[in-house]
């Protein structure tokens, strides 16, 4: 079995990072690896047991670790708005934020809360109201905003025209969608930051091929056991071709902590599927500058003015 490859971080004492999907897999890894580091951790969650469950994890592992969660589902816009107005009633900068949450395949179309397609609704749209609602406190510290896309997205493109997939649905393609979104928006948030001089740098990461439970029975989604591609990545995992959970963290940590690391830049592993962490080339779909501009111009009005750009 392949050695699993691992990073530096620096010493992060005094910073605070928000870290969605912290609740188990790469996420999980994320955050603990930040606490590790002196980060204060929020990690909002969709469910309190698990919230607890990773909580007491990391301090198990991290015995000084300064790590909170807070209540977020991100299929829902008035959870993403009940979440913004209570950290920024906080008041405290966030230096670091780290969209990695995600929903992959549901067997059938399915709606978020505010009926937008789950997986673009989940993935993209209530991280890019989660973004703007956070952008006073991201400005405030200067922050940097690192975005989990997914291998889903080395080809294809998005249909600004049919955002939901309404249209001959099929689940993989509308998760490849939804996280060419994800790109997309990653580039402009950099773009319009340097623009209008927020101070925010926002960049990329995709994680390889690892044994994580987006895959996993989720009956709740309509999954009631896990799929065959997952069984078939945890052998590779254990073969060393494909990436384990540890290992698939490192290219969203190295994005958002790395001192060389800048916006608007790509980082994944070595190897499409696994490998060390390193700078990579732009996949072709996330260049479209213009289909980037339309994503943003679009998700601002199906979000709506609770997370309007003052």
């Amino acid at each position: 079995m392949a050695r699993t490859p691992d990073i530096r971080i620096p010493d992060l004492h005094g910073t605070r990072a928000v870290v969605t999907g912290a609740s188990d897999g790469i996420g999980r890894v994320i955050a603990e690896r930040l606490a590790a580091a002196g980060v204060d951790v929020v990690m909002p969650v969709r469910s309190p047991a698990k919230g607890e469950a990773v909580l007491a994890r990391i301090r198990g592992a991290v015995p000084d670790a300064v790590v909170s969660t807070r209540a977020l589902d991100l299929s829902s816009l008035d959870s993403v708005a009940a979440l913004t107005e209570e950290l920024r009633a906080e008041g405290r900068p966030i230096d670091i934020l780290i969209n990695n949450a995600g929903v992959m395949t549901p067997p059938t179309r399915q709606t978020t809360k505010d009926g937008f397609e789950l997986q673009f609704g989940t993935n993209h749209l209530g991280h890019f109201a989660l973004t703007l609602g956070l952008l006073p406190l991201l400005r405030a510290g200067g922050a940097r905003v690192t975005h989990q896309t997914s291998i889903a997205a080395r080809t294809g493109e998005i249909d600004v025209s049919d955002l939901d997939s309404e249209h001959g649905y099929d689940g993989m393609t509308a998760y490849t969608r939804s996280k060419i979104a994800v790109g997309l928006f990653a580039r402009e948030l950099d773009a319009r930051s340097r623009a209008e001089g927020w101070g925010v740098s926002s960049n990329l990461s995709h994680p390889g091929v690892s044994p994580t439970n987006l895959l996993a029975a989720q009956p709740g989604m309509g999954r009631e056991k896990e799929t065959g591609g997952r069984r078939m990545v945890r052998l590779l995992s254990r073969l060393g071709i494909a990436g384990t959970i540890e290992s698939a963290a490192l290219p969203a940590l190295v994005a958002a902590t790395d001192p060389t690391a800048r916006g608007d830049e790509f980082y994944g592993p070595t190897r499409v599927v696994g490998g060390p962490p390193a700078r990579r080339e732009l996949w072709a779909p996330f260049t479209d500058a213009d289909a980037a501009r339309r994503l943003w111009d679009a998700s601002e009005a199906l979000v709506g003015t609770r997370f309007a750009l003052s």
